[in-house]
């Protein structure tokens, strides 16, 4: 990233932060939010997930705000997979579904 993107990129992560900040607040709040405006914040932070942004910074990011680390990985599963789970979670997950499989197998006719 070129020195005289420095501005633009601390804007973009600002921005981030800031709605991944309010993505936490309306995902554990009590108080409901009009579809809209959850459709309009999702959106929003898609936008800025899909931008070119330092790998390190983007990491700390998703690290600190869960709900938008599932958004990213939902936007990118196609791609990496499941990029943001820790790897044991991911493994326990997998060994789970291949159990689920084998006892549907033995139970059918």
């Amino acid at each position: 990233m070129a020195a005289t993107n420095a501005p633009i990129v601390k804007s973009l992560l600002e921005a981030l932060v800031a709605l991944a900040r309010l993505l936490e607040r309306v995902d554990h709040g009590s108080q409901p939010i009009a579809a809209e405006q959850y459709r309009s914040l999702i959106t929003r932070l898609k936008a800025l997930l899909s931008e070119d942004l330092p790998a390190d910074a983007l990491k700390a990011i998703l690290a600190h705000f869960p709900a938008t680390a599932e958004l990213y990985e939902n936007l990118n599963y196609a791609h990496a997979g499941l990029v943001c789970a820790p790897l044991d979670q991911a493994i326990e997950a997998e060994l789970q579904a291949q159990q689920a499989i084998a006892r549907w197998r033995r139970v059918q006719p």
